[in-house]
């Protein structure tokens, strides 16, 4: 049995019985709220209806994963790739590298203008906060990897919420700077890469240029370190950061290349302890640059700057620094 209610202008139904007044029948036009109850982060907290079972059938979103991944075979022998298996909320920092890829929210495919990714921010920051905070209480000690949007000013995030006291005060008794990284960078290099191929003018930067800063508007592209051009790499940058916009023109959502370019090979690359791009912690934000991991640390790539590429730069990390 459903139950139909008025709240706050808007009509909600639900199968359980709640708070508000009650109406004997649904509108015949208009939107209607479904309302239901789950253990908090257990599934999708909104969404929109497209088939009535999805109001009342469960989310086997692990489930799912266990049996597809677990699919993914070499022809033998059968035991080459590890296996995949489902843990609780209480094993996830068990491991060694946790990677936070979930978002709350991404545009609709209708939104092709603006900067999608910081658009994202308010609501995927709460959700990196909460997971920043179990990392605290697990003592966690692994790397913390941000993959979703937008990656650095997230990173931020996680680094700022885990030494933050349940008091509200920071203690400090948290993650290392050097645990969070950032993977978004890859895929705007790749982007840089694949107008290079296309455009002549942009070719030096197949053998000369370099990416730095964060997956979005503030990227600084680079078409040569040796013989730097402001000009075209401002203008090669611009069309690495609207490359998702043309995509969205296209009627999809950009995330097949950032899944692969930023994070899956990203990814293998910073574990094998290979140079790749991501963001680590400089100067108090993350910011994305050529690096590797070593036994000491991290080590960043020194190049000799030419001076109009150090001040882009520096205008990149003061804003950065300025969100928050």
């Amino acid at each position: 049995m459903y139950h139909y209610y008025t709240y706050d202008g808007r009509t909600l139904c639900s199968a359980g019985a709640l708070p508000y007044p009650e109406i004997s029948a649904l509108p015949e036009t208009g939107e209607v709220l479904w309302v239901f109850h789950r253990p908090p982060l257990s599934g999708r907290d909104t969404f929109p209806v497209t088939d009535p079972a999805q109001l009342t059938e469960r989310e086997g979103v692990a489930q799912r994963w266990e049996f597809e991944l677990n699919q993914i075979q070499l022809p033998g022998p059968y035991d080459a790739l590890p296996p995949v298996e489902i843990v609780s909320p209480e094993q996830l920092f068990d491991g060694d590298v946790f990677l936070f890829c979930a978002s709350r929210f991404v545009p609709d495919t209708a939104v092709k203008t603006g900067d999608v990714r910081m658009a994202q921010y308010r609501l995927n920051r709460e959700l990196a906060a909460l997971y920043a905070q179990k990392a605290r209480q697990a003592r966690y000690r692994g790397l913390f990897c941000v993959v979703s949007d937008p990656v650095d000013p997230l990173c931020r995030a996680v680094l700022t919420e885990s030494n933050r006291a349940p008091s509200g005060e920071m203690d400090y008794q948290g993650l290392f700077s050097h645990q969070v990284r950032g993977f978004g960078l890859g895929v705007m290099n790749a982007r840089a890469a694949y107008y290079a191929r296309k455009d002549p003018r942009f070719a030096s930067f197949l053998t000369e240029g370099r990416s730095f800063g964060p997956h979005g508007e503030d990227l600084v592209i680079a078409n040569s370190i040796r013989n730097y051009d402001d000009a075209l790499s401002r203008r090669l940058t611009e069309q690495a950061v609207r490359a998702n916009l043309r995509m969205r023109e296209l009627g999809f959502k950009p995330y097949i290349a950032p899944a692969l370019s930023s994070g899956a090979l990203s990814l293998l690359l910073c574990l094998r302890g290979r140079w790749h791009c991501s963001s680590t912690y400089l100067g108090g934000v993350f910011m994305g640059a050529r690096n590797r991991v070593t036994a000491a640390g991290t080590e960043l790539e020194r190049l000799p700057l030419p001076r109009q590429l150090q001040d882009r730069l520096q205008t990149t990390m003061d804003r950065l620094r300025a969100i928050d």
